[in-house]
């Protein structure tokens, strides 16, 4: 598929096709290309958990509040160890450089997910505990984003978009 393409086709999705699941080979793929990703000083701070278990699954989306998570045939959770990047370029690294990484290999992960004919969405809305209890996630680690992935069941319309120029300032 073309990058452009990718790009078009990737919406948030949250109906997902239950009979339907996503290979080993897929979920490699999604992984691998997250970690392309651009990082501070190559440091690498994302730590990936692969939710596949339906019972993990469930224990996962009751600790989010949001049910329908679990219908996707696997999860993603990709969270920061921020304290490498900590001990390297100090607090901006902590609070900036760690999670524009770990946001960084969570977006090239959902744009492979398009290429590779699947859906997702991108969960930010949850309480980190909650989910760090739920999968066993160190408390070194922070949540950034929780992938449900999987084939979808929802029409292919796309919310529209705010126009360049609303969102744009030339210099």
């Amino acid at each position: 598929m073309e990058f452009s393409e990718v790009l078009d086709k990737r919406r948030s999705v949250r109906h997902f096709n239950t009979k339907l699941n996503v290979s080993e080979g897929d979920v490699r793929a999604m992984l691998l290309a997250g970690i392309t990703a651009p990082t501070a000083g190559n440091i690498q701070p994302w730590r990936f958990t692969v939710v596949r278990s339906l019972q993990a699954r469930e224990k996962l989306s009751a600790a989010l509040h949001q049910r329908w998570a679990a219908s996707a045939p696997i999860v993603i959770v990709v969270s920061v160890d921020p304290r490498p990047v900590a001990a390297r370029y100090g607090d901006r690294g902590e609070m900036l450089y760690a999670i524009q990484d770990t946001a960084a290999a969570a977006q090239t992960m959902l744009l492979k997910a398009v290429d590779l004919g699947l859906a997702s969405c991108w969960i930010g809305a949850f309480d980190e505990n909650a989910v760090r209890e739920a999968l066993d996630i160190s408390s070194a680690c922070t949540p950034i984003a929780i992938m449900p992935v999987g084939y979808s069941a929802e029409s292919s319309g796309r919310p529209a978009r705010r126009p360049i120029d609303e969102v744009t300032t030339w210099l």
